[in-house]
């Protein structure tokens, strides 16, 4: 059977499995960073609380669950985890004993009792496994049918992690809890974290992977180690797109320098520079622009009502694209296309559209999409916040200089 990376839409297809690749040597570049992460686990430098801080697209979760594995590894050498030890066979299943993992969860319909990360472990070890650890807050959501409710650490949840906590090591010494995109937390849930933090138990590990960590308290930054996980290297970026996504040399060659330093980016410039049908997000933009500059009112109505019509996580999706392309745009007016990070079809549009954004416009333009952004981020009314956010934009397009 073959099976996708979840929401790709490229080349890529690989037999169904529910491991996830785990070792140093399959984490997409980071050489420098993951030798220093060996080096402190075989000096025995493992400090009790660690802050993984990076983009989902820079593969902080691949490196954080190395070192997790590369930790509970009894026979690990050369810099690697054996792979075929119990405690890997596990790890690599994500049904490690001794290993916990935390991320954002919803309430069931129909639940009145505050979800923990155990009701979904199985889409978490599905969504880890398909996406080789490396996925967007988005795709997650969708794997839970969180479309239209913003995920959440309960402070049930750190009542689980102390209960779990409580309990001796099933497999060797270590026991770790990995928390993914703890500044979901619940405010009760992050103080419950610290007194746990402040008093960590022997041979504990908490391992928090942070896309925002500014949003965490201050005491808990003050009481972990921080990772700083940077972009992935552009080459290493290059040898994934040929090796996996089935990109040619060429193609390569240019999606990696478009990325970034992200795999997410790279997945998606692969699958709409090749021969794949545009995306929702590409056809959404395009369409608006079009009934923009051509006065349409009435179809606009209709673009408004169907985009309303999505759940808010992919609205925010799409605003955040349409962000992008319209910088993206301006920078092709602006006679900066060598720095421009379009390809395929983005760039074949953002060519002929370019001269519709100017100095005149961009601004206006960028500020309407992001009060979009923070309406639909405060629950606003869908329909009331796109027709006007099409209106808008329309008469913006519209403008000359």
């Amino acid at each position: 059977m073959v099976y996708t990376l979840k929401g790709y839409k490229g080349p890529y297809t690989r037999a169904k499995n529910k491991t996830a690749k785990m070792k140093f040597s399959q984490v997409i570049g980071h050489e420098e960073l993951k030798e220093r992460l060996r080096k402190n686990i075989d000096e025995g430098r493992v400090s009790h609380a660690q802050l993984f801080v990076g983009e989902h697209g820079w593969g902080t979760l691949q490196l954080a669950l190395a070192y997790v594995q590369y930790l509970h590894c009894s026979n690990r050498s050369g810099g690697e985890p054996c792979g075929v030890c119990p405690s890997c066979v596990q790890m690599q299943s994500l049904a490690h004993p001794d290993v916990h993992f935390v991320y954002p969860t919803i309430k069931p319909k129909g639940s009145s009792t505050p979800p923990t990360s155990d009701l979904y472990i199985e889409q978490w070890r599905e969504v880890v496994a398909d996406n080789e650890a490396c996925f967007s807050e988005h795709t997650w959501y969708e794997a839970i049918g969180a479309d239209n409710a913003q995920g959440l650490i309960t402070t049930k949840e750190a009542d689980e992690i102390i209960r779990k906590l409580s309990y001796k090591a099933f497999e060797g010494t270590h026991k770790s809890v990995v928390v993914w995109m703890p500044e979901k937390m619940h405010t009760a849930a992050a103080n419950a974290l610290l007194k746990i933090l402040e008093e960590p138990w022997e041979n504990t590990l908490f391992l928090l992977v942070s896309e925002h960590p500014e949003v965490l308290l201050d005491t808990i930054i003050s009481r972990t180690q921080s990772v700083n996980v940077g972009r992935i290297e552009q080459e290493a970026l290059r040898s994934y797109a040929t090796r996996t996504l089935g990109a040619t040399e060429e193609q390569a060659e240019v999606a990696a320098r478009l990325a970034d330093g992200s795999v997410l980016n790279l997945r998606r410039i692969v699958a709409e520079g090749g021969s794949a049908a545009a995306t929702d997000n590409f056809e959404l933009f395009t369409r608006l622009m079009r009934l923009s500059y051509g006065n349409k009112h009435l179809d606009l109505f209709e673009w408004a009502e169907q985009v309303a019509a999505m759940g808010r996580e992919n609205q925010k999706s799409f605003l955040e694209y349409a962000l992008r392309l319209i910088r993206e745009s301006y920078m092709l007016t602006a006679g900066m296309e060598s720095v421009s990070y379009l390809w395929g079809d983005e760039k074949a549009f953002c060519s002929k559209f370019a001269p519709y954004v100017a100095n005149h416009n961009v601004e206006a333009l960028v500020a309407e999409i992001e009060r979009a952004l923070r309406d639909v981020g405060q629950n606003g009314n869908a329909k009331i916040v796109f027709t006007h956010f099409a209106l808008a934009v329309s008469k913006l397009i519209a403008m000359r200089a």
